[in-house]
């Protein structure tokens, strides 16, 4: 019943707003109680990562569809969405019946984001605005939750990956993109990518080399809510 009255009232708060409005949910835990990440945290110095047609001729997205199993009536999540290159891509793939939930943390990334959404008409899409500490997704809302480009510059990563699993519904799963470089040139090694998340309690399922960059899609299985790591308990991981 729980979930089913979630789902009823996120349904309704998007069919009220609109395209490309603004959804809102509630805090999760407060980032004091985690450790910072012991390692460089990037600048977010661009919401674009490389050129578009560029991404486009290297089939990317087509490769994150097929290897997270993206499909039609999904919510996907889409984790410091920047300009929104995946918002518009996985848009027509999720269809009608799905929804894509475009977040970032920067105010002026989600205006240029929110009209660029307008200007398309794509009727499936949710701005929501979190925290470096907090995505503040809808509970029991999301499918797949993806995170292209940008774990590098999350600046609380353990809070984030713990208030995430709140969102995620049962069998959902989690892809990170990222270039195999240190997280100072804005990339993450593969195993501190593996530690870090298996800190907060999420298991790795697959690893893939991207064909046609120097980047990889790590998918991971996410902790219950009862099973994550304690704040307290939670170790920051060293670089090797």
């Amino acid at each position: 019943m729980m979930r089913m009255t979630i789902a009823v009232v996120f349904a309704a708060a998007f069919t009220i707003s609109g395209a490309a409005q603004d959804f809102i949910a509630q805090s999760g835990a407060p980032a004091a109680g985690f450790p910072k990440p012991d390692r460089p945290v990037a600048d977010i110095v661009s919401p674009i990562w490389h050129d578009e047609k560029e991404r486009d001729d290297a089939g990317e997205p087509s490769q994150l569809v097929r290897l997270l199993g993206i499909e039609s009536g999904m919510t996907v999540a889409d984790i410091g969405a920047g300009s929104g290159y995946y918002v518009v891509r996985l848009s027509p793939v999720v269809g009608s019946k799905g929804r894509i939930i475009a977040e970032d943390i920067v105010p002026k990334y989600l205006q240029s984001l929110r009209a660029r959404v307008r200007k398309l008409g794509l009727q499936n899409v949710v701005i929501s605005r979190g925290e470096a500490h907090d995505p503040k997704l809808p509970a029991d809302s999301v499918d797949i939750a993806i995170l292209v480009h940008m774990y590098h510059e999350i600046e609380q990563p353990y809070a984030l990956l713990y208030n995430l699993v709140p969102a995620l519904r049962p069998q959902a799963r989690v892809g990170v993109v990222d270039a195999f470089a240190p997280t100072s040139k804005h990339g993450t090694p593969p195993s501190l990518l593996r530690c870090e998340l298996a800190a907060v309690g999420y298991r790795e399922i697959s690893f893939d080399r991207l064909m046609g960059s120097d980047a990889y899609l790590a998918i991971f299985a996410p902790p219950s809510v009862a099973s994550r790591t304690r704040p307290e308990a939670i170790v920051a991981c060293k670089v090797q």
